[in-house]
């Protein structure tokens, strides 16, 4: 079951998380984004981390915590 947060307006959104290649480099990184639909590619909130929401539009975000 994917990580979901609520925000202050009401909107549910679900933790995703995807593993990138990056071209300079060609290391392998994961990457984490919230939707507002549930998907295959959901996760759990990771370990040191803590969801924000910014305060004008409602979005959340995950910040080192």
């Amino acid at each position: 079951m994917a990580y979901q947060h609520t925000n202050s307006k009401g909107n549910t959104y679900y933790l995703n998380s995807k593993d990138v290649t990056l071209k300079s480099t060609g290391r392998v990184q994961t990457i984490y984004f919230f939707s507002k639909d549930s998907r295959n590619t959901g996760c759990e909130l990771p370990s040191g981390k803590k969801v924000i929401e910014n305060s004008k539009t409602g979005l959340p975000m995950l910040k080192n915590g």
